[in-house]
């Protein structure tokens, strides 16, 4: 496990189009599949992640309170399942059951999705306003696993909070922290250990 950062993609950039299997229902995501929310939220994790595990249970919260919300939330696990069998789609569908996720969660098997977001560490969180405009990339909140601060996603919350009332993101944004996505050998990303 390498400690990796969010990039801290730069505000205002649209967000990339994809179309990824659902792990779950089998269906086809893409940014359509949200035409006409307020916000889209795009999460990158997978399911062995220690990071990740300290902050599932309240992602899992975060999809049943926004789940009658104009908002759209979808996960992404990009890890390699050659090398990280846990992360394999039938694995990951079976975290989402466990969790009663309420949103889709999709693998990205090419892993080009989480290039073009430039993913760089599970949980990666990524928010976009009505035009599709990154308006927060960072952390869930302060929580890591062993420092004893309390799970509540505040951070994403606050920018998710401020996305459906249509006012502006603090700019004040601190990146997400946890393992690097498990790239395939030769495909890393020009950013990987930047």
């Amino acid at each position: 496990m390498a400690l990796t950062a969010s990039t801290m993609l730069p505000l205002g950039n649209k967000a990339p189009e994809f179309q990824l299997p659902d792990v779950v229902s089998g269906e086809t995501i893409s940014l359509d599949t949200f035409a006409g929310k307020q916000g889209l939220v795009v999460i990158f994790l997978c399911r062995h992640c220690p990071f990740v595990k300290h902050v599932q249970g309240e992602l899992a919260k975060l999809g049943r309170d926004y789940q009658d919300a104009d908002l759209g939330i979808v996960a992404i696990s990009a890890n390699d399942a050659t090398t990280h069998p846990d992360d394999a789609p039938e694995k990951l569908k079976e975290m989402a059951k466990e969790l009663g996720l309420t949103f889709p969660l999709c693998y990205d098997e090419s892993q080009e999705t989480a290039k073009a977001y430039t993913a760089a560490c599970t949980p990666d969180f990524f928010v976009f306003d009505r035009d599709r405009q990154l308006v927060y990339r960072g952390q869930f909140d302060d929580s890591r696993p062993g420092n004893d601060k309390p799970v509540t996603g505040k951070d994403l919350r606050s920018a998710i909070d401020s996305v459906l009332a249509q006012s502006p993101v603090s700019e004040e944004q601190k990146p997400s922290i946890g393992c690097n996505i498990k790239w395939k050998p030769g495909k890393e990303p020009a950013y990987y250990g930047a």
